[in-house]
């Protein structure tokens, strides 16, 4: 096996990781994190993991191109310039965005490219936009906390209306 065919497997070892990545992800964030400090991007890598459901890695632009040739991702090649750190979010849409969002006002060297979720592109001003939407799970919990509230109200004046009946 010649270097030119070792480096050409080594390279599609990548661009397979980033599809098989890309096939089970519900969204892609790609951030510039050019200038952050070792222990800046530590502390990101450890927000990304608490977050739960999240992948970050960085990768050459050139494989990421090859992987998100010809699928849904492919509108993300605008975006590819200069280095780029990818993060893939495989339980909540809006979580990769949000663990990010929450870095940008310690790391200001960090900065959002773009996204993808159910098939849209997104800017950053987009992504960063989307990263203030609340989890799925708050969402569900001011739903049913709504409902809650007037029910709650309801049953008060029925009970008050109930012990004046009684009196």
């Amino acid at each position: 096996m010649t270097n030119l065919e070792h480096n050409r497997e080594a390279k599609q070892v990548v661009v397979n990781e980033i599809r098989e990545r890309l096939g089970r992800t519900k969204s892609v964030v790609l951030v510039d994190a050019r200038g952050l400090t070792v222990a800046q991007d530590t502390t990101l890598r450890k927000s990304l993991r608490k977050a739960g459901g999240i992948d970050y890695k960085v990768y050459k632009n050139t494989m990421i191109e090859f992987a998100i040739k010809d699928t849904e991702y492919a509108g993300l090649k605008e975006y590819l310039s200069g280095p780029t750190a990818v993060a893939f979010s495989y339980e909540d849409a809006t979580a990769a965005a949000a663990a990010i969002s929450k870095n940008l006002k310690t790391m200001p060297a960090l900065e959002f490219k773009a996204s993808a979720m159910e098939g849209e592109i997104y800017d950053a001003a987009a992504t960063k936009a989307i990263a203030e939407i609340p989890s799925r799970d708050v969402l569900i919990s001011r739903l049913l906390g709504s409902f809650k509230s007037p029910m709650a109200s309801f049953a008060r004046v029925i009970n008050a209306i109930a012990e004046k009946g009684a009196e």
